[in-house]
């Protein structure tokens, strides 16, 4: 009976393992999106513990899925090792009170279900305990990215930081400069320290002469971190915004962020600023090192502008022209006017490496979108499909509906859950966005009934058909609406998808 009573604990206990290993990947795949900050995931644990601690709650697809990196191999080898120690202490401890076989089994299975129920709260604990490793092991990776940078004195490194549009930017600098030079860029929406530095020690080639680096930031700090480590001689300053707004706190903490970049260029580097942003144009107003100012609205002002826009849903084309007198006509796959600013940062970022202006229009003619971007998306149905779903902030849902405003032909449908991360500004946004929508398109779906009631009220106020407005609680219910009314050269703009962390 003893022998029995051990092996269906072994058994059993191996079942637990299997268990635990696909609850415990759920709250890993949390902490990786949260970056491994505990804090960022103890906050999300707080705003969503219905779904963390619901056993039967519905897997939904994921946007992007975890990926077992050696950090997360490590954190949930942290994690098993804390369960199995935290269990085998307990169920000691009752075998020891009680000495009984019966009495310690059940408290092994109760133990064992308590623990696989609290996985939230144990990857919590590992994501906490493994950080100060964690720190030690990115620093060693930090400083062998920063000394290989060092010691490349004939590499030039741009960066490229912003409230929004760094991502397209990036790939534009890198596009037009890859007419004479050789060029590498961080890939995706890789700007972070561990990001960069893994790109620059297992990327960065010998023969590269430009690389071109995305900064992200979420807090005061980031950005000068990152520019310590790229050491970037031009840097590049797209646009400020209120994103991120729940940790920056406020604009101005935005703007002394941004500005790190610009406050570690070396004595000779050059300052690139969109005069147009009005957040941008003061940081620019206070800069002596030197610059070189793009836009579209203040042409007297800057050095590098454009005129004769021409806007359409196949791209844009226009008369770029410097404040010299030089001028040549420019056409581009991008969609929208937003997409002419990103260009003009990288005809600047141009201009600071040599390039002319024949080289620089040929660069512009070999622009792709970027996924999920404003990027036009084939359908076999002739409905005409607008992927934007990658990040909204107030200026980029302007930028799309004017863009779906081009077309001529067919019904506006747009979906959206709306904007996030804004704070306290977040509901107002969200209300204009409505409101602007309701100038714009035919009919809307709002994914998530608590989190769109702000874009709802807006539209209600702008006067739009109440029976166009369709509130859903997942994508696929979306599309099946767009399914059943959209018709051939109807325009459906996805706008906006809420990171996996997110939920109603």
């Amino acid at each position: 009976m003893k022998y029995t009573t051990y092996l269906f604990i072994i058994l059993f206990s191996l079942f637990v393992t299997l268990g635990f290993s696909k609850r415990t990947r759920k709250f890993l795949h949390m902490s990786q999106l949260e970056g491994y900050e505990a804090k960022e995931y103890l906050k999300w644990l707080k705003n969503n513990l219905d779904t963390a601690f619901n056993l039967k709650s519905a897997a939904k697809p994921v946007k992007k899925p975890l990926v077992m990196t050696e950090r997360a191999n490590r954190l949930f080898r942290c994690n098993f090792l804390i369960n199995v120690i935290l269990l085998a202490a307990f169920a000691s401890s009752i075998h020891l009170i009680f000495n009984s076989i019966p009495i310690s089994t059940f408290s092994f299975l109760a133990f064992s279900f308590i623990f696989y129920y609290l996985q939230p709260i144990t990857i919590y604990l590992s994501t906490a305990i493994m950080n100060p490793y964690e720190v030690h092991i990115n620093r060693g990776y930090y400083l062998q990215a920063q000394n290989k940078i060092m010691n490349r004195k004939d590499l030039t490194v741009i960066g490229i930081t912003g409230s929004f549009g760094k991502t397209s930017t990036k790939f534009t600098v890198a596009t037009i400069l890859s007419e004479k030079y050789k060029v590498l860029n961080t890939p995706e929406s890789y700007n972070t320290p561990m990001g960069l530095s893994k790109v620059i020690n297992n990327e960065l080639k010998d023969d590269d002469q430009v690389f071109v680096a995305e900064m992200g930031a979420k807090k005061i700090g980031e950005i000068r971190e990152l520019a310590e480590l790229a050491k970037p001689k031009i840097g590049i300053i797209t646009s400020i915004g209120p994103v991120h707004i729940e940790t920056f706190k406020n604009i101005d903490n935005i703007m002394k962020t941004k500005y790190e970049l610009i406050e570690e260029l070396p004595t000779d580097g050059i300052a690139i600023f969109n005069y147009d942003n009005e957040y941008v144009r003061k940081l620019a107003d206070k800069t002596f090192k030197e610059k070189i100012l793009y836009g579209i609205e203040l042409k007297d002002k800057v050095d590098i502008y454009v005129d004769d826009i021409e806007i359409s849903e196949k791209g844009s084309s226009f008369t770029l022209k410097h404040k010299d007198g030089r001028s040549i006509r420019c056409t581009t796959k991008l969609l929208g006017k937003h997409n002419i600013y990103n260009i003009l940062a990288g005809v600047a970022a141009a201009l600071a490496m040599g390039l002319n202006f024949e080289e620089i229009k040929e660069g512009i003619a070999k622009i792709e979108p970027v996924e999920h971007r404003l990027n036009l998306i084939d359908s076999p149905t002739g409905v005409i499909i607008i992927d934007d779903a990658f990040n909204s902030n107030p200026e980029g849902t302007k930028a799309a509906l004017e863009v779906i405003s081009q077309f001529k032909e067919g019904k506006k449908f747009i979906i959206t859950p709306g904007m996030i991360e804004l704070g306290e500004m977040e509901d107002r946004y969200n209300k204009e966005f409505g409101a602007n929508i309701g100038k714009v398109c035919d009919y809307a779906i709002l994914v998530g009934e608590k989190r769109t009631k702000p874009i709802y009220e807006g539209l209600k106020e702008s006067n739009f058909k109440e029976d166009h407005i369709f509130v859903v609680n997942s994508l696929d219910e979306a599309t099946k609406i767009i399914g059943n009314l959209a018709k051939l050269k109807d325009v459906v703009l996805f706008e906006n998808d809420l990171p996996d962390t997110y939920t109603e």
